[in-house]
């Protein structure tokens, strides 16, 4: 009898834990090294909520997870550009309530609004930047650069920095050619990759895990690179800098959504209204290097931060630029050939 009521009063005590625990957590997926580890604490703090947090490196391991999950999954996920327009068409991401999230108002509008996601529907704009020119300025004269062709300048032979990113890579040629992007033609895509092969030879590194370093490491004198990375080699080394190519930077936003397969709806909204607040937002910058979505956060910045144009490019260079949009059955054909390009 005695064991019995033992074991009736754990039941009880771990019962609550059970039945009201999934209401106290929050299941966020993202990448690594993206939100500021205070800023998490934070959220438990104010809210009692516990976050949950796994990581991923590229969207193909993300959007593959969240198809394998179909219930009891992650609550927040952080896909890019196209991704978002990925899921939304196969189902599975959730339509937001803008209701439930007040502080959406902070958002940027000019990075509401996109062709991947018109009126936001299903996703609310976190960091955002661009892959333009990276020079390092003690031999390369910035000035001397002003278009994606230039990376093809034979004196540059194994210098040079790619992406290690098959959409980065090739939106890059396509654009020095005058074509989108986003193109899904298979003849202009071919184009593309045989001009690719002729870069190849300067080729000294594809990277896009950090690709700050082969600069700081002087590797490479000139390339493609992401703006917060030339941020973040700022830190060490002042010469790195990025050029804007006159065919217009390739742009990229990360955004916040709800799976299909959320465990809890309502945790999810309170997290993503959190993150839309202007001082967590701010804090997630200044830990990232990335530009902020959050256009009371970005004022919040000190002036250095806020008006360094490889984070935040002028008007003229946003105009000229182009967001990444799906290009739906057409990624066949660019993987392909970005497998052809990489063994050569």
């Amino acid at each position: 009898m005695r064991r019995l009521i033992a074991v009736l009063v754990l039941a009880l005590l771990f019962l609550p834990a059970i039945a009201f625990g999934a209401k106290q957590e929050v299941y966020v997926f993202n990448w690594t090294e993206y939100i500021d580890p205070d800023m998490l604490k934070l959220f438990e703090k104010e809210t009692g909520i516990r976050v949950r947090y796994s990581t991923y490196d590229s969207n193909e391991a993300m959007f593959a997870k969240l198809k394998l999950v179909q219930k009891a999954g992650y609550d927040v996920a952080f896909p890019s550009t196209y991704y978002v327009e990925r899921m939304r068409k196969q189902g599975l991401i959730q339509k937001l309530d803008k209701a439930k999230l007040p502080n959406l108002k902070n958002i940027n509008p000019t990075l509401m609004n996109q062709a991947y996601d018109p009126g936001n529907a299903y996703s609310i704009p976190y960091m955002w930047g661009s892959s333009a020119i990276g020079v390092n300025r003690k031999v390369v004269d910035p000035k001397s650069i002003t278009s994606w062709n230039d990376l093809w300048n034979p004196k540059y032979k194994g210098k040079v920095l790619l992406m290690d990113d098959v959409r980065e890579v090739f939106a890059m040629s396509l654009r020095s050619m005058g074509y989108s992007g986003n193109t899904t033609d298979q003849g202009q895509i071919k184009k593309a990759y045989e001009k690719l092969l002729k870069l190849k030879p300067s080729v000294k590194v594809f990277n896009s895990d950090s690709p700050s370093q082969p600069f700081l490491n002087k590797e490479v004198v000139i390339g493609q690179i992401w703006g917060g990375a030339v941020y973040l080699a700022n830190q060490e080394n002042p010469d790195i800098v990025m050029v804007y190519p006159k065919e217009g930077a390739i742009f990229w936003a990360d955004n916040m959504v709800i799976p299909k397969s959320a465990r809890s709806v309502a945790n999810a909204y309170r997290f993503i209204d959190f993150m839309c607040r202007p001082d967590v937002a701010k804090k997630n910058c200044e830990f990232i290097g990335y530009a902020t979505a959050n256009l009371k956060a970005q004022q919040r910045l000190d002036t250095k931060t806020k008006n360094h144009k490889a984070v935040y490019p002028d008007e003229k260079a946003m105009k000229k630029g182009e967001f990444q949009s799906d290009v739906g059955d057409a990624i066949v054909t660019y993987e392909k050939y970005w497998e052809m390009l990489k063994t050569q």
